[in-house]
């Protein structure tokens, strides 16, 4: 107990920061909590292991390792794998070998090191104008550079983690010099500066500001859960592209137990439990994902937008292209 005291004073005073109250398993989440505390209520009402979550916006790598063994923190939870791959570079997590974990989760989605795991999955999609845009015209990621876009694309910044891992997955799949032609090719198409996240590209198409937007496919139930923005969500089409010879770009969300995890044993059955059919259905309904357990499904509402076949890129390859795809970002000036 006096342990714990020391270390929630210390991450409130030196960090800036509140710390979570002790619980049988704390938390540290880039996900807001009503996200998923509906999952974490689940979990105690079958086990009886109280959970409690500190949401961070930013700074919770450095926030364990300032922590270091004193850190209450047994499990983080956050979105995109260049956070994932952060974590484990950054030494705050720890390997987790688990029959279960192993026997739900595909190879693609966890660390080859058993370092983090994948809970669910999303799609980066094209919105497009019901009104503007006939769905046949969008078909592939390396469209978006053709001239016939031009100024009919919005998009968020192209430094932000989502833009970067799709970046990264044209490296990947085309190398460095095709890619920064594709990066000049989208900029010239941009109908206005990058600016925003994913819900105000879908209202700059509802406005007739664009015609076609880059998003996540959870914020198409985000906005149709909203008053003021269903009339947005309602102005457009879901369309998955895909890459030239591969699948839909996809990240995830995950979970990786920390390194100093005072209560591990708790934490490996939260973990568990999250792969579970029960959980994996309450996450896809609850935040409008995709389970990444075969055998589980999305909701109605996530299955009625349309299927796609994943990209089949292991996302750590990804992780680590992040760096040279933010400097073809910022060598094309992408968000001037």
């Amino acid at each position: 107990m006096k342990s714990f005291v020391r270390s929630a004073i210390f991450a409130t005073t030196a960090l800036g920061v509140a710390a979570p109250a002790l619980a049988d398993v704390n938390i540290y989440s880039y996900r807001q909590p009503e996200l998923i505390q509906p999952l974490l209520d689940a979990f105690t009402e079958e086990t009886g292991i109280k959970t409690n979550v500190a949401f961070l916006n930013k700074g919770l790598v450095e926030r364990l390792q300032a922590e270091g063994d004193r850190s209450p923190a047994d499990i983080i939870l956050t979105v995109d794998i260049s956070r994932l791959a952060e974590a484990v570079a950054g030494e705050v997590t720890q390997a987790v070998e688990s029959d279960v974990l192993a026997a739900h989760i595909p190879a693609d989605f966890r660390d080859p090191g058993n370092e983090w795991f994948g809970v669910t999955t999303r799609a980066r999609i094209v919105y497009a104008s019901k009104e503007r845009v006939d769905p046949a015209e969008v078909t592939t990621y390396e469209d978006l550079a053709d001239p016939k876009w031009k100024g009919r694309i919005c998009t968020r910044s192209g430094t932000h983690s989502y833009t970067l891992a799709l970046v990264a997955a044209v490296l990947k799949h085309h190398g460095e010099e095709y890619t920064k032609t594709w990066l000049e090719g989208v900029k010239a198409n941009l109908a206005r500066k990058p600016q925003g996240n994913d819900r105000a590209q879908v209202k700059a198409i509802w406005a007739g500001e664009c015609d076609i937007s880059l998003g996540n496919t959870y914020y198409m139930g985000k906005m149709l859960a909203d008053e003021e923005q269903k009339e947005w969500a309602n102005s457009v089409n879901v369309l998955f592209p895909v890459f030239e010879g591969g699948g839909t770009h996809v990240n995830v969300s995950g979970i990786a137990m920390t390194k100093s995890a005072p209560n591990r044993e708790d934490a490996l059955k939260l973990m568990e439990f999250l792969t579970s059919a029960t959980a994996q259905e309450i996450y896809a309904e609850v935040n409008y994902e995709y389970p990444v357990v075969a055998g589980t499904e999305a909701s109605d509402l996530v299955k009625g937008w349309g299927t796609f076949g994943p990209d089949n890129v292991n996302l750590m390859e990804l992780a680590q292209l992040r760096a040279a795809a933010l400097k073809l970002v910022e060598e094309v000036d992408f968000d001037g």
